[in-house]
């Protein structure tokens, strides 16, 4: 009678931890490389605070992890048994009539963990983070913006427009003598000059308004080259920051900012009027829950690259599962960029990676428990060359 709980089983689910862990470190790490150098910019820069900052990280923290824990489950998988190959362990498994097979136990166990993971990230991780991450930075902006501002120099930090700023009131952020250069209408130009200004949040829209107060605007057509000058009183100029524009959203909720449930909704809402957002929202809920099964996909395919590569070929073998993600990856990107214009089903451009290496997968699988060669074994002379090569260095 098979045992779930087998010494083996126990074993081996054991053994792929602490590779798992490690790669989960490494890889997070280095998704985060371009984070951190934001996060310094901000505090050495804009003056943010460091308690802010590091909840903007956490919030960000469950987009990355929802592609990092599937990589670190393959190679988690693959590291464990390149290893068990290495010290003849696989073999000695074989000697006792331990079928190949019998180690796709624990591989999935451990697999299925991971999609339950990777999955709690994308349904409530990813929605949640973002909103959050979003609402965080509007207020820490908000607060933060005008420190960003210098007095006598040129910010180019809102998008198409150029402001200057004589003086800035240290106690109230109160702008004296503005320019600007608007250029957001590529037919007209406008050049704004005001006597004072002052920077106002909208909490509810998540949006800036420059106010300006006592100031004349010159208008510049540039189709018939006519201008005109406008004085006024009071006047609004809505601003678009960049690094506002790099969070998850802004304003309403996009797709990658919806749950499961809010989708669906979303995409009844849209599916007769806006056909472009409709296959947009549907690719959204696919990924949902394509991205998880990926764990499950690696997995199943790390098991044969693992048992078959040789002793002296475990760099091949991690490269061989380097490979591996990144054309699942490729693929995933095909199929996002194919099923948002709605020229095939966005299930299919999801899925299909799943299906391609858990397939292969299962191919490799079933000649390593029948013991037929290795089908990368064309590549042994090229590998054994390099290796070779690289002792002689």
């Amino acid at each position: 009678m098979y045992n779930p709980f087998s010494i083996i089983n126990r074993y081996l689910f054991l053994e792929m931890l602490p590779p798992f862990f490690i790669n989960l470190a490494f890889f997070s790490f280095i998704f985060l490389m371009k984070q951190i150098l934001d996060i310094t910019d901000m505090i050495v820069n804009h003056k943010v605070g460091v308690g802010p900052v590091c909840l903007l990280l956490v919030y960000t923290m469950p987009y990355f992890l929802q592609y990092v824990i599937p990589m670190s489950v393959m190679m988690a998988v693959l590291m464990t048994l390149l290893r068990l190959s290495g010290d003849n362990e696989i073999m000695a498994l074989k000697a006792g009539g331990v079928s190949v097979y019998r180690l796709l136990a624990p591989v999935l166990a451990f697999s299925l963990i991971g999609t339950l993971l990777t999955g709690y990230m994308t349904l409530f991780g990813v929605p949640h983070g973002s909103s959050r991450f979003k609402t965080l930075l509007f207020n820490v902006a908000t607060a933060n913006l005008n420190v960003g501002l210098k007095a006598r120099t040129f910010n180019d930090s809102f998008d198409k427009i150029m402001l200057y700023v004589n003086k800035i009131d240290p106690h109230n952020g109160e702008l004296h003598s503005v320019f600007i250069e608007d250029h957001r209408n590529k037919e007209v130009n406008n050049t704004v000059v005001a006597k004072t200004g002052r920077i106002v949040g909208d909490p509810k829209n998540m949006i800036y308004h420059l106010r300006l107060f006592e100031g004349t605007i010159n208008q510049m057509d540039m189709k018939d080259r006519s201008s005109h000058v406008i004085h006024f009183e009071t006047y609004d100029i809505r601003l678009d920051i960049k690094a506002a524009m790099t969070s998850p959203g802004t304003g309403e909720k996009g797709p990658k900012e919806m749950t499961a449930a809010e989708l669906k909704a979303y995409m009844h809402q849209v599916k007769r009027t806006d056909k472009e957002r409709f296959f947009g929202a549907s690719l959204q809920l696919q990924k949902k829950f394509a991205i998880p099964v990926a764990c499950i996909a690696m997995g199943l395919l790390a098991l044969p690259l693992g048992v078959q590569t040789k002793n002296s070929q475990k760099a091949f073998g991690i490269g061989l599962g380097l490979f591996f993600f990144l054309l699942y990856y490729l693929l995933m990107s095909i199929g996002t960029a194919f099923g948002e214009n709605g020229k095939y089903p966005p299930a299919l451009g999801m899925w299909v990676p799943n299906l391609t290496l858990g397939g292969f997968g299962t191919y490799l699988l079933v000649r390593s428990a029948r013991e037929k060669p290795s089908l990368f074994r064309w590549l042994d002379p090229i590998v054994a060359r390099a290796i070779k090569w690289a002792g002689k260095k």
